[in-house]
């Protein structure tokens, strides 16, 4: 035999130098879950995983940050009182979010801040637009949103991530934060964000799953890849600096097709129902942590994203630096 593949695996060290896909903390984006509350809480379907008091949130992106950790992402669980129909308390400069983006910065300046924008955690109806008539209202909800991505941006916040998945709110935003002089503010689109059953322990951690109806009329249904497709190009012509796939594991073939279209860099959600499944797992002693866990983020990479949100990226990025 003249070719024999097996002498391009015969040590450790030639394996690591001619590694295609590489992991390091520095791919990950941390997703904290915050709340008013003078406690950490539990969430039971997120082994591991609280939401965050705001002495909590300093303390877990303090260790986040020794690991290497560069950048992290806040959605809040807002109290019942604060809910409305139009999501008004998405924009209070007062509120928890800019408030904590503000504590943040102050503590870690280098810190990349990236916040979601949607109505979801703020709206009456659990919904991530304004809801009339059992309709979701598009140019309406957009309206809503310019002003939850400015209250942000004014905060202190680094990347503006819109994870509602209206039409044209890519461009509002991007004309509204340069009309105000946040030119750097990066707009990071969720693109192509999936009608999914993955996201069940996420709405559990904010208490967030829609009151009525599902989100099947703005989130992408999960047979199509070609719409991903067109998502991303309009996204990228209404000024996104990056784009998003979500979930990340069961749509890998996604994330390969939307990496072959685009030359901005791509962002995978690892979202809480497979954290949820992986730890079920985990718990039960059917599969070895740091392996599965690693091997899982390696293949996120490997399907192209630059950029992952995981769960896990504590845990990964202290295996990593060990």
């Amino acid at each position: 035999m003249l070719s024999r593949p097996r002498r391009n695996r015969k040590s450790a060290a030639i394996r690591d130098a001619i590694r295609e896909t590489w992991l390091g903390p520095e791919h990950f984006v941390y997703p904290l879950f915050i709340h008013e509350g003078g406690e950490d809480l539990e969430i039971k379907s997120m082994p591991g995983k609280r939401r965050l008091s705001p002495e909590g949130v300093l303390a877990e992106v303090g260790k986040a940050v020794e690991l290497g950790i560069r950048s992290v992402v806040l959605f809040p669980a807002i109290d019942e009182s604060l809910k409305t129909s139009a999501g008004d308390e998405s924009h209070n400069p007062e509120g928890l979010v800019p408030r904590t983006i503000a504590a943040l910065k102050a503590r870690w300046p280098e810190l990349s801040m990236v916040t979601d924008v949607a109505l979801d955690p703020y709206s009456s109806d659990g919904h991530d637009g304004i809801v009339k008539d059992g309709r979701i209202l598009n140019d309406e909800t957009v309206e809503v949103l310019v002003e939850q991505a400015l209250c942000h941006a004014r905060a202190g916040a680094d990347v503006i991530s819109p994870s509602d998945m209206m039409d044209g709110r890519i461009q509002a935003i991007r004309e509204a934060l340069d009309d105000e002089g946040f030119t750097e503010v990066s707009i990071l689109a969720y693109t192509a964000k999936y009608a999914s059953a993955f996201y069940g322990p996420f709405r559990d951690a904010l208490d967030s799953a829609p009151k009525s109806g599902d989100k099947k009329t703005y989130q992408m249904d999960p047979g199509n890849v070609r719409e991903a497709l067109r998502e991303v190009m309009l996204d990228e012509d209404e000024g996104a600096d990056m784009v998003m796939v979500k979930p990340a594991g069961p749509y890998l073939d996604v994330i390969r097709a939307v990496r072959e279209a685009t030359t901005l860099p791509v962002a995978a959600y690892q979202v809480s129902g497979e954290y949820a499944m992986l730890k079920a797992a985990i718990v039960n002693g059917w599969l070895d942590e740091r392996k599965v866990v690693l091997e899982s983020l390696t293949a996120i990479r490997r399907a192209g994203a630059d950029l992952i949100l995981t769960y896990f990226a504590p845990e990964a990025a202290g295996w990593l630096k060990g």
